[in-house]
């Protein structure tokens, strides 16, 4: 009786973990099918690809792991044998350069995004109406700006100074960044009253256009054309094709233009 006893409570138990291990894989994505994606970003795009890897996962179950810094320093990484899938640059010139050296797929690469440049203060009344005269005035102590040699950002800002006659005016003025999210932090922990921005970090939900801008005029500058690629790497990684594929969809189209980016 007792053998007996013991033995329907272990068909019960066994029951019971079979149906709580269904219950489980009803409830949950496809877990075991779920991969990771590895993707190197340019820094004034981390906030924007953040919130398309969000509905990425949510749509597919699959993972963007991100890695952001400098365009030039993620393709000297890359050089180096870093394993990333996929690079969505803040230029043009770095994914050409890699699929020339035969690190990246090619055909793959395409324009995400066009950046737009702002001059930027947390002070809400700092910079008003002419950004040149703002430049000039006693209130640019230190002015914030990404490495123009690694950041497109800070090779933007230097044009755009140099076709306002500004660059040898201002350049003991200027405080670089080694990337345009160091930029943006020089400026947003007020170690600089105002800098040279991606207009995307300024219209970023977290901080929601505070302070003051001045949007540099397009044409004081080249289009800050973003390119992605798919890498040698992550080639036969159907899951970095699908992300690619997906940072092209209307969903993230949307959401890159709430950002403040242009699109082609």
């Amino acid at each position: 009786m007792g053998n007996h006893w013991c033995y329907r409570k272990l068909v019960v138990i066994a029951g019971i973990h079979a149906f709580l291990s269904l219950l489980f894989l009803a409830i949950s994505p496809a877990t075991g099918s779920a991969e990771e994606v590895r993707v190197a970003v340019a820094a004034n795009f981390l906030a924007t690809l953040n919130e398309i890897a969000i509905n990425f996962e949510r749509d597919t179950g699959h993972t963007a792991v991100i890695s952001s810094g400098s365009s030039g320093k993620l393709y000297a990484q890359i050089k180096n044998g870093a394993p990333f899938d996929v690079f969505l640059s803040a230029d043009a010139t770095r994914p050409k350069l890699l699929e020339q050296e035969g690190l990246a797929v090619q055909g793959s690469r395409f324009a995400y995004a066009v950046g737009r440049l702002t001059l930027w203060s947390l002070g809400s009344t700092l910079i008003e109406g002419n950004g040149k005269l703002t430049l000039l005035s006693d209130d640019a102590e230190h002015v914030a700006i990404a490495n123009p040699k690694t950041a497109p950002y800070g090779a933007a800002a230097k044009e755009a100074l140099q076709a306002l006659g500004l660059w040898e005016r201002v350049r003991d003025r200027l405080v670089r960044g080694e990337n345009i999210g160091q930029t943006f932090h020089f400026v947003f922990s007020r170690n600089a009253q105002m800098g040279f921005v991606a207009l995307s970090q300024v219209l970023d939900p977290k901080v929601n256009g505070a302070g003051s801008r001045w949007d540099v005029p397009t044409h004081l500058y080249a289009p800050i054309r973003q390119q992605a690629v798919l890498l040698r790497t992550g080639q036969r990684h159907e899951i970095a094709r699908a992300f690619l594929d997906y940072v092209k969809g209307a969903k993230s189209r949307d959401i890159i233009e709430r950002f403040g980016y242009g699109l082609e």
